[in-house]
């Protein structure tokens, strides 16, 4: 199917993507987002493997591998600051072909709107729901805040988290469940004191985690993770200067981690309670499409996120093209196909939420024990299979 009319209700990482595959597919694309400017949400973004597969895919690797950072190693130390254990990330590239790129979240979202086209994107347009047409034509009406609507062949609804179209597709409302920590994330200048060049850097202890990562232009990505009780979390406009914060949670850490607390920019430090939920068991009704954070908002502990959304938007995009039994038919085979892998990702991005953060404290502490003597092979084979179950593989 060639030179179908597409709507996209949102522009993330997963909207701005499937614009991008759709429009080199030789569909006419339109992007509608309820913000009046595109703001990155959150400072970096581990792009794996898979998600750098499906950019180079759409023809993007080249300037992506410019802008993102070099990550060769990854270490581990527990909260003294004393080595658990450090190692090569060569063969993870070895074994899928390709290297990661972490990269900093708004250089990736200005590359992905720049390849979709800013002209095909509307801003300050908020969907509130969807309903097919009435007029004995296949396709889709979709409704804005402000009493204007358009119809379109497919709509693909990656509006987030928090997303007004779920419903509509899953047939029941589907609650966000908080994961039972809270993320601290932000940008600082890379230094080698905070982590040597090319290394992915963690300190580990007490169910909390402290990250340092090359995100290129001699930047790093940072965030810290404290797990808290829901009631312990303040509002957002409620909350505690994060460096005073911060330095509370981690009283007595490595000199690093004190270092890196210094280091940062309260006021471009973002704070995020981390939530999921449960997996969907499907991800399209009629012509309308779930993609993204809409379909599947998985805890960050295996840096899937964008990854899967960038996914999606390639096999929505190949089915779309790869069929000829019309539009309803191609999406409930996406459906069948990503709500499978999804859901996978989802489940154990959960269980190593509730591992890493002292769910089970036993558990913990024997992840702890076990990192002393970790030469890297587990931890290659768990990156590996999240990346070469997918769609470039």
């Amino acid at each position: 199917m060639y030179d179908l009319d597409v709507v996209i209700v949102g522009g993330g990482i997963g909207g701005l993507t499937s614009a991008i595959a759709l429009r080199r597919a030789g569909h006419r694309v339109r992007v509608f987002d309820q913000v009046r400017e595109l703001r990155p949400v959150g400072a970096g973004i581990s792009l794996w493997s898979n998600g750098v597969k499906v950019l180079n895919e759409l023809g993007l690797g080249g300037p992506l591998a410019a802008m993102g950072g070099i990550m060769d190693r990854m270490a581990y130390a527990d909260s003294t600051g004393e080595v658990l254990c450090d190692f090569s990330l060569s063969p993870l590239v070895e074994s899928v072909g390709q290297r990661p790129y972490p990269v900093i979240r708004s250089d990736l979202q200005s590359l992905l709107l720049q390849a979709a086209g800013p002209e095909n994107l509307v801003l300050g347009a908020r969907c509130v729901g969807v309903e097919d047409r009435v007029d004995g034509v296949e396709g889709v009406v979709v409704q804005f805040e402000d009493g204007t609507s358009v119809t379109a062949d497919v709509v693909v609804a990656a509006d987030g988290t928090h997303s007004r179209l779920r419903e509509h597709v899953v047939g029941r409302a589907v609650h966000r469940e908080y994961a039972g920590y809270v993320n601290w994330n932000g940008l600082v200048g890379a230094d080698p004191e905070l982590a040597k060049d090319g290394t992915w850097q963690m300190w580990v202890g007490q169910g909390k985690r402290v990250s340092v990562m090359p995100v290129g232009g001699d930047r790093l990505y940072f965030f810290f993770d404290v797990p808290l009780e829901l009631d312990q979390v303040e509002p957002r406009e409620a909350a505690p200067d994060p460096q005073e914060q911060l330095a509370t949670h981690f009283v007595g850490w490595a000199p690093a981690v004190m270092q890196l607390i210094e280091s940062l920019d309260p006021s471009a430090t973002n704070r995020i309670p981390i939530h999921d939920h449960e997996p969907v068991d499907r991800m399209a009704r009629g012509s309308v499409a779930l993609l993204g954070d809409s379909a599947h908002s998985t805890a960050p502990d295996l840096g899937q996120g964008g990854c899967q959304a960038m996914e999606d938007a390639l096999v929505l995009t190949r089915f779309l093209t790869t069929t000829n039994l019309g539009v309803v038919d191609a999406l409930r085979r996406y459906s069948d196909e990503r709500t499978e892998r999804t859901g996978e990702i989802m489940r154990r991005a959960r269980d190593r939420a509730r591992l890493t953060h002292g769910h089970d404290p036993d558990a913990t502490q024997a992840w702890y024990d076990q990192l002393r003597t970790e030469s890297g092979e587990s931890v290659v084979a768990g990156i590996s299979r999240s990346i070469l179950a997918g769609p470039c593989s």
